[in-house]
């Protein structure tokens, strides 16, 4: 389904461990309607599973996905790099045809979604 790189997995690791209940949390990675491309990558912590949510277990880490998001991140691949100026995660999404330049939107072939801003 989607694929956690080792480094972004020590990197969620290692903020989990900085929460107040660390063994509630999942790691919910999802899409939403917006950015300046269409759709745009939400990732945070939640203590909540619905019924309906993909529940996955990579590295350790329980991942959940909403079932609008799934096939739309189908394959994606999420890393995190360290550099001079800090570091961040990066999603690799085949399922993108055209990206923000700001890399947090984009679009696919089926759901062209609605251009706004970044």
């Amino acid at each position: 389904m989607i694929t956690l790189t080792e480094q972004a997995a020590l990197k969620v690791k290692e903020m989990i461990a900085e929460q107040e209940q660390p063994e509630k949390l999942y790691l919910r990675v999802g899409v939403q309607h917006g950015g300046c491309s269409g759709f745009s990558y939400g990732m945070g912590f939640d203590e909540e599973k619905k019924e309906s949510d993909l529940l996955l277990e990579i590295h350790g880490i329980k991942v959940l996905i909403d079932q609008e998001s799934k096939p739309l991140l189908e394959g994606t691949i999420i890393d995190y790099k360290e550099s001079m100026m800090g570091g961040g995660f990066s999603i690799n999404n085949p399922n993108a045809i055209a990206t923000c330049g700001c890399g947090s939107s984009f679009r696919t072939a089926t759901e062209a979604g609605t251009p706004g801003d970044c």
